[in-house]
Parts: structure tokens; C-alpha cells; sequence
């Protein structure tokens, strides 16, 4: 019972931390401004100024001396015309619409150009709807060909308010091609300041595209790691402490069946005491992935603990020898102190379960090099060559080599077994 509720422990704590992993990558957002084009959020601007314009030229015509016919003609046109860029030009501003856009410009012109005839002050309009004509093209020809008809229309206006007049042809020529050069450079620009934002906005959907893939490959590459490491903790803990149980339990048994309760009494209490083990290992995954040993004693006293148990549960000689002070063990990191004491966990299970070992010898030296851990056994060994079918080994050499160590195994069919684990040496300083 207490091996199943640590094993639930661990479980559900992983299981938290994934989806709180997940919840929190659902929850990221792109600004909904990310993806619009610089153009299109300055529409307001010229929305103002095209309506305030429009007040202005009707509040002077209003107050002309125009005949009352002229005035309501003329404001008639007036009303038209901000009624035709509310619901005409300004959706297709902002979709694009090119039949929409051809229509707005094509009722624009004949409504500029019959309110000049009317009143020829209100020439100064042109300012804000040549601009227009460029913001709704989406070719370069079609704008320069519809400035140029805004023009014409707007000049022959002029000329027939002025009475057809060769004076007033040649006073409104020069202003004409000065009004065409002016809005041919100016919706130029902003035919180029349109074109560079929708690339730019372009380019932000993509570098947003691939954050999200760059993002969303390193949530699984986080959670492929965090599953791995919870695999290696889980089988260098829960697993052989569970074996051990096993083991015992089964040894338990054979006694009681021989009447050795004296025996079968030590093996049960031997399996509470691993089962306990257990369940606090469970608890130090779920809090901070250290090893309860560690924190409560040194690891050189837990590698002699870890030997004394393991010949108590299977009666092989285990002999621990330090070639290095005490000391110097303790000041070792808290990180590989864990890898040595997990290399030497995993090692004996593997003798445990595999080797048929009498006894097994732990050095832990201090090399040049860094800090060596090694078990050897007098079992039966194998054929280091051969595909390796369990995951001790494996999870062994990934956590070393994550503290950028190395694992070297030597072993031959009865010769025994030898397993030395070096990894680089950062003394933490008092």
C-alpha cells in the first residue's frame, strides 16, 4: 500500500505539472494590432481631416453669396460625397475591395468636380481625396490615370465657372500640373509607405508563425525531458525499492513456509523499512527531485548505508572504500553527489538482478580529471557489445552525461563486471 500510494504520488505530481506546462501555452495570445498594417490603424487620421474639410467647404458655401439653388446643390453634393466615403470608401480601405474602390473614386470626381463648378473656392478639397485615390489603388497605373481624370475634371470646372476664358485656361494650367506633380509624388509615398507596411506586416505573421512552432517545439522538447528525468528518478528509487520488496517478500515466504518466523519477521520489517524509504523518496520527486538520503546525511555515509542494506537483503559482500576525505565528498555539489549516488544505485540493482555476484567493491576517488565513481562485482558478467535490452544502463549514461561525464562499462562472460563513472569536479567552496 505504501509503494502503490508513492508511486500515485508521483504520478499525479507529474501530471500537474504538465498540464499547468500545457494551460499555460494555451494561454498565450498574439496582439490582435500584431498583424495590422501601419497604414490601416493611421486610418483615423485621415478620416478627420477628410470630414473636417468637408465641413469647412460647406460652412463657406453655406455663407457665400451663392444664389440659395447654388447653395443646396451644392450641399447636396457635399452630403453625398461624406455619405459615399462612409459606406463606400471606407470598407474598402480596409478590404480592399477594388469594385468598391472604382466606384468611390469614379462618384468622388464627379462629385469634386461639380462642386468646384459650383463654388471654384472649394478647389483646396483636392489636397485630401488626391491622397485618397492612392490609398484605394492597388496598381500604380490605375492611380496615376485617375489623378489625372480628377484633373481634368476639376480643371474643366474651373474653366467653365470662369466662362471658357483663355486667361483663365492659362491661370489654371500651371496650378493643374503643379496639383499633379504634387499628388503623383505624394501618392507615390504613399503607395510605397502602404506596399512596405503589408510586407512588414507580412513578415510579422511569419516570424509569429514560426515563435509558435519554436515555441511549441520546446514545449514538447520540455515535457519529453521532464518525462525522462521523472523515468530516471522513478527507476533509480521507486523501481529498485520495489524490487527489493519483492525480493524480500518472496525470501519472507520460503521462511515461513520452513517455520523460520524469527527470519520472516526480520524480512517483513526489512520490507516496511523500504517500503517507508520509498514513499519518502516519492515525496522528495514531488518536492525538489533530491535524494532523502542526501539530505540527511552525507554520501559518503550513504554509499556505506546503501552497501550495508543491500548485503543484509541479498547477502553479497559489499565493501565501500573512499580514496578522498569525508570532507571532501561532503563539499562536492549537491548535483554530483546525486549522479554518483545514482550511478552506484544502478549499478547494484543491476547485480542484483543480473550477476550472481559474492562480492562487489565501491571506490569513490578523486582524479585529476574529476571525481570517479566505480563498482565492481565478481559476477557473471555479459557481452558489453551486446544490444542492451534494460533501462538502467540507459537512464545511467543520459543523467552522467548531463553533468558532462562519462560512463564506462567492462565486463565479460565470467569475469565479472566493472562500472566507472567520472564526471568533472566543482568543489562548492565554503
Amino acid at each position: 500500500m505504501l509503494a502503490a500510494s508513492a508511486l500515485g504520488a508521483v504520478r499525479r505530481a507529474v501530471g500537474d505539472r504538465l498540464t499547468r506546462s500545457w494551460r499555460k501555452m494555451g494561454t498565450m495570445q498574439v496582439s490582435p494590432r500584431a498583424d495590422q498594417s501601419v497604414w490601416i490603424r493611421t486610418l483615423l487620421g485621415w478620416h478627420v481631416v477628410f470630414y473636417t474639410l468637408l465641413a469647412v467647404v460647406a460652412l463657406a458655401a453655406a455663407t457665400s453669396d451663392l444664389s440659395s439653388q447654388r447653395k443646396t446643390a451644392y450641399l447636396i453634393l457635399v452630403a453625398v460625397l461624406a455619405l459615399a466615403y462612409r459606406f463606400i470608401a471606407m470598407p474598402a480601405m480596409t478590404s480592399r475591395n477594388v469594385l468598391r474602390s472604382n466606384l468611390y473614386r469614379l462618384l468622388m470626381i464627379g462629385c469634386i468636380a461639380a462642386a468646384v463648378a459650383i463654388y471654384p473656392q472649394s478647389v483646396f478639397i483636392l489636397f485630401i481625396v488626391s491622397p485618397q485615390i492612392w490609398l484605394l489603388s492597388q496598381r500604380t497605373l490605375d492611380a496615376i490615370v485617375l489623378s489625372l481624370l480628377l484633373l481634368v475634371a476639376v480643371g474643366t470646372a474651373q474653366l467653365w465657372a470662369a466662362g471658357w476664358t483663355t486667361d483663365a485656361f492659362w491661370n489654371i494650367l500651371p496650378w493643374m500640373l503643379i496639383s499633379l506633380a504634387v499628388s503623383s509624388l505624394m501618392g507615390t509615398w504613399i503607395d510605397r509607405v502602404i506596399s512596405q507596411s503589408e510586407q512588414r506586416a507580412e513578415l510579422i505573421e511569419q516570424l509569429e508563425a514560426a515563435r509558435d512552432e519554436l515555441a511549441e517545439a520546446h514545449h514538447t522538447a520540455g515535457v519529453m525531458a521532464e518525462r525522462e528525468r521523472m523515468a530516471r528518478e522513478i527507476h533509480d528509487t521507486l523501481a529498485q525499492g520495489m524490487t527489493s520488496i519483492v525480493m524480500l517478500a518472496q525470501t519472507a515466504a520460503v521462511e515461513l513456509q520452513r517455520g523460520g518466523t524469527a527470519s520472516a519477521a526480520t524480512r517483513l520489517a526489512a520490507i516496511e523499512d523500504t517500503a517507508r524509504e520509498n514513499l519518502a523518496e516519492a515525496r522528495a520527486l514531488v518536492a525538489a527531485f533530491t535524494p532523502v538520503a542526501l539530505a540527511e546525511a552525507p554520501l559518503a555515509d550513504v554509499l556505506r548505508r546503501q552497501a550495508e542494506r543491500f548485503a543484509a537483503e541479498t547477502g553479497v559482500d559489499v565493501q565501500v572504500a573512499l580514496d578522498m576525505p569525508d570532507e571532501e565528498v561532503a563539499a562536492l555539489p549537491q548535483g554530483q553527489q546525486v549522479v554518483l549516488l545514482r550511478a552506484a544505485q544502478e549499478a547494484l540493482a543491476n547485480v542484483r538482478k543480473h550477476a550472481g555476484a559474492t562480492s562487489v567493491l565501491i571506490t569513490l576517488t578523486m582524479a585529476p580529471d574529476g571525481v570517479r565513481i566505480e563498482i565492481s562485482d565478481d559476477g557473471s558478467g555479459f557481452v558489453t557489445a551486446a544490444p542492451v535490452t534494460g533501462y538502467g544502463l540507459a537512464a545511467m549514461r543520459g543523467r552522467v552525461e548531463e553533468s558532462g561525464g562519462t560512463v564506462q562499462v567492462d565486463s565479460a562472460p565470467g569475469r565479472g563486471t566493472r562500472v566507472q563513472v567520472l564526471i568533472p569536479s566543482t568543489q562548492e567552496k565554503p
